[in-house]
C-alpha cells in the first residue's frame, strides 16, 4: 500500500526564552538567561516548514501550548486572579513561573509515539501522548498534547489517539524522541525501535545526568499503539553518552526506511543490536560515525544526529541539519565525505534553527513523523498542512502577536498572558481546531 511520512512541525510560542530548565541538555544550561527572540524562533521554524513543502515533502504544523500556564501556578499554591497568580509566581518563585512559561512544547518530537498503519493490528494509525515526567516544565503538556493531536487527527476510523502513561518515574515516556521505525517501504510493516535508558534489571545507570526513557514506558506504548510484538526491538542507550548531553536517542542517531545514521557509541552493545537489524530489516544499510572521525562532543554542539533524514522521489536521501554542523569544519568535513561514499543520502540541506537550538532542539526536535496512507491524509485536519497561503498567514500572525525580545523578568508582565491568549485564539480559528485551550472553554 502506498504511504508517505508527513512530518508536522512544532511552532515556537510566544514565551520562547532561556531558563535552563532541561538538566542533561548542555545547550539549554549554556544560553541560560540569555534574551530570546521568539518572533524569530517562530519565522525560523516556519521557513524550514515552508521550503520543505516546497521541496515535495509534506508538512504540517503543530500549534504551541498556552504559556504561562496559570492552571499548573494555580496546582503550586498560588492564587488569585490571574493576573495575580502570575505577579505572586513572579515575586517567590520565579524558577517556577519560568517552568510555567517554557515553550518547549514545540519540540514535538517529544509529544507523542507513533505507530502507522501498517505495524498495528487493528490497521489504525496510533499516537500514545508523551507524559513527559522527568521535568516540571514538560510534565503538563499532556493533556493539551492530546486534545491538539485529537484535532488533526480527529477520524476515528483512521486514528487513536492514547492519552500519556502514569506520570511516575517509572514510567518515564520522551515520545518519540527515543524511537525509531526502519523498513524498506513506508507503507509496508517496519520495525519499531524503541530506545530507552533505565530499566529494572538494574543495569549500568549514567552517573552524571538521569536517563528519562524508561523500558517499561517503552514496552507500555508498544501495547497501546497496537504493535504487532514481531516487529518491536527494545535497545538500551549508551549511559555514557547520556552522561556527556545526549539526554534523547534522537542526539545520537536519526533512522529513515532502512538507514540508520547514528554514532558508533549510540548504544549498549552495539554490534548485537546492529546484527539483529540486519537479520530483520531487507537491505539494512547501518551509518556508525567513529569517534575518530566525529567525537560525542562535537555531536552533540552540533546536533549532527538531531537532524532530519527525508526520502525523495528517486529512492535517495536528503539530511535536513542546523547551520551549527555546517560551520564545525570537523563535523562538515565528515558530511561531505558521507556524500562521497555509497549510501542514499546524497544532499545536505541546512537551516538557521539558532533560537531553538540555543535552548537544546535541533530540526529532528520540531517535528513528529507520521506515516500515513493515501486515505490517511486525507482524514487529516487539512488547515494544518503547509502552503503558499497558510506560510503567509502565520508569518502575519507571528508579526502581529509575538515580541522580539524576552527575559526571564519579562514573564511577569501581566500583558504577555493576554497577547498569548488573543494570539492562539486567532491560531485556533486559522488551523480549525476549534476551542483548544482551557481559555477558550
Amino acid at each position: 500500500m502506498n504511504a508517505w511520512e508527513v512530518n508536522f512541525d512544532g511552532l515556537p510560542g510566544l514565551t520562547h526564552h532561556y531558563a535552563g530548565l532541561s538538566f542533561g541538555n548542555e545547550a539549554s544550561a549554556k544560553h541560560q538567561y540569555q534574551v530570546s527572540n521568539p518572533q524569530r524562533a517562530a519565522k525560523q521554524g516556519l521557513l524550514k516548514m515552508k521550503a520543505l513543502a516546497d521541496a515535495g515533502f509534506a508538512q504540517g504544523v503543530i500549534p504551541p501550548q498556552e504559556r504561562p500556564n496559570v492552571a499548573l501556578l494555580r496546582q503550586l499554591g498560588f492564587s488569585g486572579r490571574d493576573e495575580q497568580v502570575i505577579a505572586k509566581a513572579a515575586a517567590q518563585a520565579p524558577e517556577l513561573l519560568s517552568a510555567a512559561s517554557s515553550a518547549s512544547a514545540m519540540w514535538v518530537a517529544n509529544a507523542a509515539t507513533v505507530c502507522p498503519s501498517a505495524d498495528a493490528l487493528d490497521g489504525k494509525v496510533h499516537f500514545t501522548v508523551a507524559n513527559l515526567s522527568s521535568l516540571l516544565h514538560r510534565a503538563s503538556e499532556a493533556s493539551t498534547t492530546q486534545a491538539i493531536l485529537e484535532g488533526i487527527f480527529a477520524n476515528r476510523d483512521h486514528f487513536a489517539v492514547h492519552q500519556a502513561l502514569p506520570s511516575v518515574a517509572a514510567f518515564g515516556d520522551e515520545g518519540a524522541a527515543n524511537h525509531n521505525r526502519l523498513g524498506r517501504d513506508y507503507g509496508q510493516p517496519g520495525i519499531q525501535l524503541f530506545i530507552y535508558g533505565r530499566d529494572a534489571t538494574g543495569a549500568t545507570q549514567p552517573q552524571r545526568y538521569p536517563a528519562r526513557q524508561t523500558r517499561a514506558a517503552s514496552e507500555a506504548v508498544a501495547r497501546l499503539n497496537q504493535l504487532n510484538p514481531n516487529q518491536a526491538i527494545f535497545a538500551q542507550q549508551n549511559p555514557h553518552v547520556i552522561d556527556r548531553g545526549v539526554f534523547h536517542n534522537d542526539v545520537i542517531a536519526v533512522s529513515n526506511r532502512q538507514v540508520l545514521f547514528c554514532h558508533a557509541e549510540a548504544f549498549v552493545n552495539q554490534p548485537a543490536l546492529m546484527a539483529q537489524l540486519a537479520q530483520k530489516i531487507p537491505g539494512f544499510i547501518p551509518i556508525e560515525v567513529p569517534a575518530s572521525r566525529v567525537s560525542v562532543d562535537d555531536a552533540v554542539s552540533t546536533y549532527l544526529f538531531n537532524s532530519q533524514l527525508l526520502s525523495k522521489p528517486d529512492g535517495s536521501m536528503m539530511l535536513v541539519l542546523p547551520g551549527e554542523a555546517q560551520e564545525h569544519p570537523r563535523v562538515w568535513r565528515y558530511l561531505n565525505q558521507l556524500l562521497a561514499d555509497d549510501n542514499p543520502i546524497d544532499e545536505l540541506q541546512v537551516f538557521d534553527l539558532r533560537e531553538s537550538m540555543a535552548n537544546g532542539g535541533g530540526p529532528a526536535c520540531l517535528r513528529l513523523r507520521v506515516v500515513l496512507t493515501d486515505d490517511e491524509r486525507r482524514a487529516v485536519n487539512p488547515a494544518v498542512m503547509m502552503n503558499d497561503t497558510l506560510f503567509a498567514t502565520l508569518n502575519d500572525w507571528v508579526d502581529c502577536y509575538y515580541r522580539d525580545r524576552l527575559t526571564q523578568a519579562d514573564l511577569a508582565d501581566p500583558q504577555l498572558l493576554q497577547e498569548g491568549r488573543e494570539a492562539l485564539d486567532r491560531l485556533t480559528q486559522i488551523l480549525r481546531l476549534g476551542s483548544l485551550y482551557p481559555f477558550q472553554r
